[in-house]
């Protein structure tokens, strides 16, 4: 059973990680936070349940994904989109500094213009450096799958950043 000591430690360590994790699905800073702040508490209440799970960063991880999707999937996000979309505000595109790194800032930007099935994949692959297989078990689907999410995920990010060299685009 992990203390709150424990607790604490995992959440040190893996709390931006998970925060950028739920804001490339969910696009909002705040709404990110809250995911992982209810992904900690469900952890700390279902620890039990964890014992056969795996690894931590992996479990937490698919608890912020699940999460994630719930949240798009939600009354409260669909209403905020109809909000947003006829009463837009500059609020709306604030800047996120865990995601603003120098050389991610305009793909990331790009990604998070894309499909959620193409921007899955693509952020487990290049930012989060996970194997297609590693991506297939995250997501259960197929591997195959997977790989086409990828090349139909990079194709869309050539066309959005036509005239920009990236590297990780041009070796994939």
């Amino acid at each position: 059973m992990t203390g709150t000591n424990e607790l604490k430690e995992l959440m040190f360590q893996y709390t931006e990680y998970l925060i950028r994790l739920a804001y490339y699905y969910v696009k909002d800073l705040q709404a990110a936070e809250d995911i992982v702040q209810e992904v900690f508490i469900k952890f700390y209440n279902n620890q039990h349940k964890y014992e056969e799970q795996g690894e931590v960063k992996a479990f937490l991880t698919k608890m912020t994904v699940n999460k994630s999707k719930d949240y798009l999937k939600s009354w409260a996000y669909r209403k905020m989109q109809l909000v947003d979309k006829f009463f837009p505000s500059e609020t709306t595109k604030g800047s996120d500094d865990l995601v603003r790194k120098d050389e991610e800032t305009i793909i990331g930007e790009a990604i998070l213009q894309l499909p959620l099935k193409q921007r899955e994949v693509l952020i487990y692959f290049y930012f989060h450096e996970m194997t297609i297989v590693a991506i297939a078990s995250l997501l259960a689907i197929p591997e195959s799958t997977v790989k086409t999410r990828l090349r139909r995920g990079r194709e869309l990010l050539r066309n959005q950043l036509k005239g920009i060299e990236w590297e990780v685009l041009l070796n994939g």
